[in-house]
C-alpha cells in the first residue's frame, strides 16, 4: 500500500467515524422532533415517521402555556447575561494578564479557586441577597448575580497572555490608552475566545432551571425551561405535545448556535493567529 493510498484510507476512516458520532448524537434529537408530529397513539407503537403529521401538537404546546412570553424572557436575560460577562471578563482578564501590580497572581489564584465552589452552595446566600435587595421576581435577580464569570476570566486571561507584548508596545507609542488597546487591538485579536466565551454563557444561562424557579413565581419572569417545566407536569400524558413544547424550546439554542459556530470559524480566520 502507497502512502498516498494509506494517507486516503486514514481520512475517509475519519470521515465515517465523525459521521458515525454525529449520528449517534442526532438520533435521540431526530426521534423528539418526530414524535412531536405523532398522534399519542403512535409514539411507541408505531413508525418512526409518522403516518400522519400532527402540526396541531405545536399550535395546542404554543397556546397551553405562555411560550411567547417565556421565550421573550430567556433572550432578554440570556443575551444581557452574556454582554455583561464578555465586559467583565475582559476587563478582569486585562488586569490579570498585562499590568503588573503587587499581590496580582494571588488574586487570580483567588479568582480562579471560585471555580470549585459547587453553584448549588451559592443558591441560598444568593437569594438572601436578592430578598434584602427586594429583587424576588425580577429580572434584576436572573441578571445581576451572574454578570461575572470566573471561567470567562480565565478563559480571556489566557488568549490576552498569548497576544505579543510588541502589539501593546506599538499601541502605547501610538499614544493609545490601555482602554482604547484592550477594545480596539486586544479583543478583536482575540475574537474567537470571545465568541467561544459568549456561546457557553449564553446558553449556560438559556439553560438555566433551578435559579429561576427559586427567584421568580410569576409567569411575566418566567425563562423557558421553568415554563417547560411546569408545562410537563401539567401535560405529562400527552407525550406528543409535550414533544412539541420541547422542541419550541430547543430551536432558538439551535439556531443561536449554528450562527455562533459560523462566527467563531469566520472571526478565527480573520484574526491571523498562528499556532
Amino acid at each position: 500500500m502507497t502512502p498516498r493510498t494509506h494517507r486516503r484510507l486514514e481520512g475517509f476512516g475519519k470521515e465515517v467515524l465523525s459521521v458515525a458520532v454525529a449520528l449517534l448524537f442526532l438520533l435521540p434529537l431526530g426521534w423528539m422532533l418526530l414524535a412531536a408530529f405523532k398522534d399519542q397513539k403512535e409514539v411507541f407503537a408505531g413508525p418512526l415517521v409518522p403516518t400522519v403529521w400532527q402540526w396541531t401538537n405545536f399550535v395546542e404546546a404554543w397556546n397551553g402555556a405562555p411560550f411567547g412570553r417565556y421565550l421573550l424572557n430567556s433572550l432578554f436575560i440570556s443575551t444581557t447575561v452574556t454582554l455583561c460577562v464578555l465586559l467583565t471578563s475582559s476587563l478582569a482578564a486585562y488586569a490579570f494578564s498585562r499590568p503588573r501590580f503587587p499581590g496580582r497572581d494571588l488574586l487570580f489564584v483567588f479568582a480562579l479557586g471560585t471555580l470549585m465552589i459547587p453553584g448549588d452552595v451559592l443558591l441560598i446566600p444568593n437569594f438572601i441577597t436578592i430578598r434584602e435587595f427586594g429583587w424576588q421576581n425580577s429580572f434584576e435577580a436572573l441578571i445581576v448575580p451572574f454578570t461575572a464569570s470566573a471561567f470567562g476570566v480565565f478563559l480571556m486571561r489566557q488568549a490576552f497572555l498569548r497576544t505579543p507584548a510588541e502589539l501593546e508596545e506599538a499601541a502605547r507609542l501610538d499614544g493609545a490608552s490601555p482602554l482604547q488597546f484592550l477594545f480596539r487591538i486586544l479583543i478583536p485579536v482575540n475574537a474567537p475566545a470571545l465568541s467561544a466565551l459568549g456561546v457557553l454563557t449564553f446558553l449556560a444561562s438559556w439553560n438555566a432551571l433551578v435559579w429561576p424557579l427559586i427567584a421568580t413565581s410569576r409567569d411575566e419572569f418566567r425563562t423557558v425551561q421553568v415554563g417547560l417545566a411546569s408545562f410537563t407536569n401539567l401535560e405529562g400524558s400527552n407525550l406528543p405535545v409535550v414533544l412539541a413544547a420541547t422542541a419550541i424550546v430547543i430551536a432558538p439554542v439551535l439556531i443561536v448556535y449554528i450562527l455562533a459556530q459560523k462566527w467563531f470559524i469566520e472571526s478565527a480566520a480573520a484574526s491571523g493567529l498562528k499556532g
